[in-house]
């Protein structure tokens, strides 16, 4: 198991960083909330879990050891493959999933694109001993679905000048996918950080 990976931030991509280890570079899968913390050019330390499959090899990113656990914990629910648990870590920092679980809070779990109504009731019955209690210093006053960063605005903000972008032009590209947002708002959920993160570049390459 490779358990983290250390070195200079080579590139970055909406989905991925390479990381440069001893002239190597790897490739690793990270939610945009973690890009948003790398910089390129600059050292990072990223905790990392290694899927297998018969024709893969794929190596995860997180910005600690705590979203790794839950990560590999997520995974031990019938459904919840490598994909749906970053998208789960996408939208809820782990102590909000914990959070989730532990109140049997649906919608909170709904609000992640891939979970409907029938999976996140089974998910809450699945999870519920596995995650544990919040250990933030703050989660008894954490609202439920409470993101890394403070707003959709910010983590896409943040990932777009992560990968390169100016202020300005994130500022634009954030302003275009707000309509977006503000609908998955009024339908009751969170606006999917990463799906926004994608239109947003698609925006900005018609731009230039």
């Amino acid at each position: 198991m490779i358990a983290f990976v250390s070195g200079p931030v080579a590139a970055l991509a909406p989905t991925t960083a390479v990381i440069e280890v001893g002239g190597i570079g790897m490739a690793v899968q990270c939610t945009p909330n973690t890009l948003a913390g790398l910089r390129i050019g600059t050292a990072a330390r990223l905790a990392t879990s290694l899927v297998v499959r018969e024709d893969s090899l794929t190596l995860y990113g997180f910005a600690d050891d705590d979203e790794r656990q839950v990560f590999e914990l997520l995974q031990t629910a019938s459904g919840v493959g490598p994909r749906l648990a970053q998208a789960m870590l996408a939208t809820h920092s782990p102590d909000a999933l914990r959070t989730a679980v532990a109140t049997g809070d649906e919608k909170a779990l709904t609000a992640v694109s891939g979970i409907g109504k029938k999976g996140a009731q089974k998910l809450l019955l699945e999870l519920k001993d596995r995650l544990g209690e919040p250990v933030g210093s703050h989660s008894g006053r954490q609202g439920i679905g409470t993101a890394v960063t403070s707003s959709w605005s910010d983590q896409l903000q943040a990932a777009l000048i992560g990968l390169g972008y100016a202020t300005r032009e994130a500022d634009e590209a954030v302003a275009a996918v707000t309509p977006q947002a503000e609908a998955a708002l009024a339908e009751g959920g969170r606006p999917p950080v990463p799906q926004l993160l994608r239109a947003a570049l698609q925006t900005l390459n018609r731009a230039r």
